[in-house]
C-alpha cells in the first residue's frame, strides 16, 4: 500500500498537511507544484488499496484524474474550498468540500481534526487573505498582537513563495519547504527556528517595491486592473500585491496580469466588502478557475485580452 499526499503549494495546502501529518503521522508520497499547477491528479499512478490525501486543488479540474485513480481502486479523501462542480458518488471517496468565501481548505481541515492543530490554520487564513477568519479561528487559542502579528507574516510568506510559472519562480520548491515545516508543531517555533521566514520576508519587500512603481492599466470607482512585466518577480509577486490592494481597496475589485509569451496569467480579487464572482468570472476563460472571493486564469491568449477587460468591468461594475 501507497500513501499519497498531494496539495497545493501555498500556504493553504502545506498548512492544511501540516495540521494532517501532525495528527495521523506517516511516510506519504509528496505530489505538489507552484500555486497555479493544479491538476497534480494527472500525476499519480495509484492501484487498488493505495491512499490519497488531497488538499487543496480544485475538484472540478482533477475530475478526470480523480475518475481514473478511484477506478484503479484507490481510496481517498478530499479537503477542497474551490468550485468543486458535481461531486462524484464514490465508496472510496470522502469529500469534505466547503465554498463559502470566508473559508480554505486548513480551516476545513480544522474542522475535521476538532481544532486540535488550529495554530496552522490561523497561518493558512492568513496567507489565503482571510484575516477576519484568522481572528475567528485564533480567538480561542489566547495569542497576543505580537503572536497573530508574527503567524500573519509566516503565511503570507508562505503564500508568497508558492507564486511563479516554474517552480523555478520560488524560491523554494514546496514539497522542500513543507518538509521544512513539518517537524513544527507550533508555528512560532518555526519561525523562530529556521531562516526560511527571513529569507521570503526580505524576498517579498523586495518583489513588492517594484510592484509598487505601477500604475493600473484602467481604473475607475468599482475596479481596478494592473498588467505586470514578463518577469519572474511579477510572477512571484502578483498574488500578494494583488491581496495588498484588495485589503486597501475593500469596495474595489482587481485584475493582475502578468505578461507572458502569447498572452498573460490573470490573478482576480473580488471586493473585500463582497467577496463574490471571481470564480465566475474566470470560469468564463478556458483555463480560469478558483475560488469566489479570489480566482485566476493560467493562461489567457492576448486576443482575448479585450474580451477579459470588458467582462471584468461588467462583472464588478455594480
Amino acid at each position: 500500500m501507497q500513501f499519497y499526499d498531494i496539495f497545493n503549494g501555498d500556504a493553504d495546502g502545506i498548512c492544511a498537511l501540516q495540521q494532517l501529518r501532525l495528527e495521523e503521522p506517516r511516510a506519504t508520497l509528496l505530489v505538489t507544484g507552484v500555486k497555479r499547477d493544479v491538476r497534480l491528479l494527472d500525476r499519480v499512478d495509484a492501484a487498488a488499496g493505495d491512499e490519497l490525501t488531497v488538499l487543496d486543488i480544485s475538484l472540478r479540474s482533477n475530475a478526470a484524474g480523480l475518475k481514473r485513480l478511484l477506478a484503479a481502486g484507490a481510496r481517498c479523501r478530499y479537503f477542497d474550498h474551490h468550485a468543486a462542480g458535481e461531486v462524484p458518488r464514490h465508496a472510496n471517496l470522502k469529500a469534505f468540500i466547503d465554498t463559502a468565501p470566508d473559508t480554505c481548505t486548513s480551516l476545513i481541515v480544522d474542522r475535521y481534526l476538532g481544532g486540535r492543530q488550529r495554530l496552522w490554520a490561523v497561518v493558512a487564513a492568513f496567507g489565503d487573505n482571510l484575516p477576519a477568519a484568522a481572528q475567528r479561528a485564533a480567538a480561542a487559542l489566547d495569542l497576543d498582537d505580537r503572536d497573530l502579528d508574527r503567524l500573519r507574516r509566516l503565511g503570507e510568506c508562505l503564500n508568497y513563495n508558492a507564486y511563479g510559472d516554474t517552480v523555478y519562480d520560488l524560491h523554494y520548491h514546496p514539497a522542500d519547504l513543507y518538509e521544512t515545516v513539518r517537524p513544527y508543531r507550533d508555528p512560532r517555533d518555526f519561525i523562530e527556528g529556521e531562516p526560511v521566514l527571513e529569507v521570503l520576508a526580505n524576498a517579498l519587500a523586495d518583489d513588492l517595491d517594484r510592484a509598487a512603481a505601477l500604475v493600473p492599466q484602467a481604473a475607475g470607482g468599482a475596479t481596478a486592473l494592473y498588467v505586470l512585466p514578463d518577469t519572474s518577480w511579477s510572477r512571484r509577486i502578483h498574488g500578494f500585491f494583488a491581496n495588498q490592494l484588495a485589503r486597501a481597496h475593500p469596495k474595489r475589485a482587481h485584475a493582475l496580469l502578468v505578461r507572458g509569451p502569447g498572452g498573460y496569467t490573470v490573478s482576480v480579487r473580488a471586493p473585500i466588502e463582497n467577496p463574490r464572482g471571481a470564480d465566475t468570472l474566470c470560469s468564463r476563460f478556458e483555463t480560469g478557475g478558483g475560488r469566489q472571493a479570489a480566482a485566476g486564469i493560467n493562461r489567457l491568449p492576448e486576443a482575448d485580452y479585450s474580451r477579459f477587460v470588458e467582462a471584468f468591468g461588467k462583472a464588478f461594475s455594480g
